[in-house]
């Protein structure tokens, strides 16, 4: 089963995740990147994501390659930002429109997940969502993250 991994990240702990899949699965990992990057890390990074909510457009994004006919599986990742997923993983399935594919799914965050995974699967009609999963700070607990991912991953299979 070809998978693809496609997921945005701004403090590193939805790479993380996705680099585990990645080395789980083989997957082809797809990582976003918002075309006004800014530094990461403390309140400079909180304020930008803030900005990036509060908008009402589309938050663009540098160019990337993805063509969703070529996965079996493609997996999902965001944070959560204000109890949805990131402003830049809703552009990208806006420009791509997935319908007809399995899906998994992940959120991280701080400890607040709240309706995320409800609204991130409202963002893919037509499309078969298979699992789901949400991760508490995994880049301060990479060990347990990893065992979360090898956990999660037996309920795609």
């Amino acid at each position: 089963m070809k998978t693809a991994v496609v997921y945005y990240s701004l403090n590193g702990s939805c790479d993380l995740i996705a680099q585990e899949i990645k080395a789980r699965l083989d997957a082809d990992l797809i990582r976003l990147h918002t075309e006004e990057e800014k530094p990461r890390g403390g309140f400079a990074s909180f304020f930008w994501a803030i900005g990036l909510m509060m908008g009402k457009k589309k938050v663009p994004l540098k160019p990337y390659t993805f063509n969703p006919a070529a996965y079996d599986l493609i997996i999902i990742g965001a944070p959560v930002w204000a109890g949805a997923p990131a402003r830049p993983i809703r552009s990208f399935l806006s420009e791509t429109g997935i319908t007809g594919k399995k899906i998994a799914l992940f959120v991280c965050h701080g400890g607040g997940a709240g309706k995320a995974l409800e609204k991130f699967k409202a963002l893919l009609p037509g499309n078969d969502i298979t699992a789901e999963t949400d991760f508490i700070v995994p880049i301060k607990n990479s060990e347990n993250a990893g065992q979360h991912v090898a956990d999660w991953l037996k309920s795609l299979q």
